[in-house]
């Protein structure tokens, strides 16, 4: 296990959820621990992320390339790094623990592009983010794979039981399975943690999603 550990996956896939149990297990064996959600949708670091995802940049996805829209969020995590988490990046005694982080780039934006451009993609994004900005690599990523027509379902759900708008990523299905396409693609380029959340047509429970992912992490 490292200090950094990143949980992504397509949306409804239950990263929030998983991230919560990490940190509520983390802190149950006595580690000081800083959970992270990106993005950031409470600070101003966040502003571009909300206009692209509000649509205000294009009804699309693809009306913002994958090169514009990757540095919106990294700005975002940025910001938040330099103004506030380095401090617990820096504290060796911190496990920090984030739901989403570059990795959501690796997914969402890499679909936007041809495939025999996805590898020049990855070593641009892994190159800006962590070597220009430098930001924190994560230590582990554990990724959780639900594909579109499970995800879709439960975002769609979401939305009519909480009024919370879908944004541009979730009202486009197709974009979703590329999405979906690229996250493989990533897992295996990256190295990923790549946990199935489903049997067939069920989704596993959360706490048995939650087993795997500490056998993972070495836990």
């Amino acid at each position: 296990m490292g200090k950094f550990i990143a949980i992504d996956g397509l949306d409804g896939s239950g990263k929030g959820t998983q991230s919560e149990k990490l940190v509520e297990y983390l802190k149950s064996t006595g580690k000081r621990v800083r959970v992270l959600s990106f993005p950031m949708y409470e600070n101003e670091s966040s502003a571009f992320v909300k206009m692209y995802l509000e649509g205000k940049l294009g009804d699309k996805p693809s009306d913002t390339n994958a090169y514009t829209a990757s540095m919106f969020f990294a700005c975002d995590r940025y910001i938040s790094y330099k103004t506030d988490w380095k401090k617990d990046i820096d504290d060796p005694d911190t496990i920090v623990v984030a739901n989403r982080y570059t990795t959501a780039n690796a997914v969402h934006q890499l679909s936007k592009l041809p495939e025999n451009d996805w590898e020049d993609f990855l070593s641009w994004l892994w190159d800006f983010e962590f070597g220009k900005l430098g930001l924190p690599a994560p230590d582990k990523v554990v990724y959780l794979e639900l594909p579109p027509r499970l995800s879709l379902s439960l975002v769609r759900s979401r939305s009519e039981s909480t009024g919370q708008k879908m944004d541009i990523h979730e009202k486009d299905t197709e974009y979703m399975a590329k999405c979906y396409d690229a996250a493989l693609y990533s897992c295996k380029k990256l190295g990923w943690e790549q946990i199935k959340c489903y049997d067939g047509d069920t989704i596993r429970t959360r706490e048995d999603i939650f087993d795997e992912i500490l056998a993972r992490l070495e836990m």
